[in-house]
């Protein structure tokens, strides 16, 4: 499930993405005009920043603005980065794979071979999708 964390930070990619390019947003601007906190944005913008979806920059005519072309923003990637895995339990990870405590057979488990298929229909989706295709379907 995504998680307001998830949300907002893909709400705030959607806004500096929209923005003409070259052109930058301050932290309180977005916060506003997405309803979220100005102090959980930061800590967004911060793991987007570490991750080089956004950039920064100080002092007069300084905000945020996107790192890279909107299209080579994937949707997966900006979840993964904020949320982790997409796979909606632990057993059917790829990258944070955890066996269940209850499991006598991981290999004969009928809900995580199903959980496993969520796990890549989501991926399937949400690694094809950008940010500009987000902008565009709006």
């Amino acid at each position: 499930m995504l998680t307001a964390k998830g949300k907002y930070g893909l709400k705030a990619l959607v806004y500096l993405a929209a923005l003409k390019p070259g052109s930058t947003a301050r932290g309180n601007e977005i916060a506003k005009a997405n309803n979220i906190s100005k102090k959980f944005l930061d800590a967004i913008l911060l793991e987007l920043r570490n991750a080089g979806l956004v950039k920064s920059k100080r002092g007069p005519g300084g905000g945020y603005m996107v790192a890279r072309s909107p299209q080579k923003i994937k949707v997966g990637f900006v979840i993964r980065t904020l949320d982790g895995p997409l796979a909606p339990i632990a057993c059917a990870s790829r990258t944070a794979y955890r066996p269940c405590r209850d499991c006598k057979s991981v290999a004969r488990c009928e809900v995580r071979r199903t959980m496993a298929q969520v796990r890549d229909a989501t991926a399937n989706i949400l690694d094809r999708l950008s940010i500009a295709d987000m902008i565009k379907k709006g």
